[in-house]
Parts: structure tokens; sequence; C-alpha cells
């Protein structure tokens, strides 16, 4: 019974041993492939890395870590013109698959998904918000952008006709879509300006407009868009995802 004792005594004890040695080998590896996703996308703070699944040494002996979830704060994603960014935020991204090497300097995940979102002040930035003619005496633009409900994009047109503003903007739902890395805005009813009868591709050069969104990190890729309370809300998948390297 003694000996039985002290061999429960030692399993507890070197059990409690590797546990300690797991979560400091975890926190390391975290840090490191942290640190690597900051390098290599060029980020101005180190994103958060959360290695899931026990033990993790046993993942590290196989070569390939089951579960590896991201998220960075502030990412400016390119739009495909000149110096032109767009910023995504709360990019939250889990990776399955994830394939390193030892000295974590390369780790690529088999598949990705992951959620991030576009204020509508961000995404205003795209509209055309200057006045633009949409026929002789009448000019237009977007001024605001909210949440209209279910899954609309509420768009405020301002309008001025024949040298008159109205005294209120023009409301607007919309339809929001991703294609590839594009974002189109899509209005489903075209509005009226004082009752003054306009072609629908003038008003819709004003109301409808589209953002592309590229450059995302590793080389994940829009799925979905839905509209919400404070800006669009994004879905993203990839595959043979880059975390580093």
């Amino acid at each position: 019974m003694r000996a039985l004792r002290i061999l429960l005594i030692l399993v507890v004890i070197f059990g409690g041993l590797f546990v300690i040695a797991d979560r400091v080998a975890v926190n390391f590896a975290e840090g490191e492939v942290a640190d690597k996703l900051k390098t290599t996308e060029n980020l101005d703070t180190t994103p958060d890395v959360s290695i899931k699944g026990f033990p993790f040494l046993t993942q590290v002996v196989g070569g390939a870590l089951d579960d590896v979830q991201v998220g960075i704060k502030d990412y400016e994603a390119d739009t495909g013109t000149e110096g032109g960014t767009i910023r995504i935020d709360d990019l939250e991204a889990n990776m399955k698959g994830v394939e390193f090497s030892g000295d974590y300097s390369s780790a690529t995940a088999s598949t990705a998904t992951g959620t991030a979102s576009v204020t509508y002040a961000e995404l205003l930035k795209t509209a055309k918000s200057e006045p633009t003619q949409v026929a002789p005496g009448v000019t237009a633009n977007i001024v605001g952008l909210s949440d209209g409900g279910n899954g609309k994009i509420k768009v405020a047109v301002e309008a001025t006709v024949l040298g008159t503003k109205l005294p209120n903007p023009v409301y607007v739902l919309s339809t929001v879509t991703a294609e590839g890395d594009i974002v189109r805005v899509h209005a489903d009813q075209l509005p009226s300006f004082g009752g003054v009868d306009l072609a629908e591709n003038r008003v819709r050069a004003i109301t409808d407009f589209e953002q592309k969104i590229e450059g995302l990190p590793g080389g994940i890729q829009l799925d979905k868009v839905q509209a919400g309370k404070s800006g669009v809300e994004i879905t993203v998948k990839g595959s043979n995802v880059k975390l580093a390297g």
C-alpha cells in the first residue's frame, strides 16, 4: 500500500510538471507566432494568438496544430487603388490544421474561417460624398450610412433641386453583397428628389457603390457580408493560409 501511495504521488507530481511544461511551451509558441505574424503582415500592434487543444507538446511532435485562433485589431486592407486602404475592425480567424517549422518562422493553416467588420463611417468614404449632377438642375450625394434592419443598409441621400437644398435627406434601403474581393451596395428602390423624374442609371450612379477589399492576412478572402448595427459584418474563409513565413 505504501509503495502504491508513493507511485500515485509520483504520477501526480510528474503529471503536474507535464501540464506546467505544456503551458509554458504553448505560451512561448503563441508569442513566437504572434511576433512572426506582426512582421509578415506589417502590423502596428501584435495580434492575439491562441493555440487550442491539450496537450500542446504532442501536437508539436506531430508537426501540426489542430486549432489556432488569431485576433487582429484595426487591420488596414488594400482597396486596389494606389495607397488606398480601408480599416477592418476586429478581424478574428480560426485556423485548422496548422503546419509549422521548428522555429515557427513559417506556419500554414489548411483551412481558415473568421469574422470581421467595417464601420459605416469607414464605408462612407467609398461612396460619392461630393454633390454630383444627376439631371439638369439636380445634384445629389450620400451623406450617411446606418443600419436599416433586416440585413439592410439605410443610405441617406441629400439633394439640391434648382438651387434649393431639400430640407431632409432621402433614405434608401440597400442590399450589401460580396463577390470575390468586391463589396457592393445596391439600392432596393430608387429615391425621388422633389418629384423630379430621373433616369435610373443617373440615380444609381449616386446610390449604388462598391468597395474592393483585398490583401487580407495570409490570403484569406471575403465570403459573405451583411449590414449590422454599427457597420458591415463580414465572414472570411481561406485555404493554405499563411500565418508566418
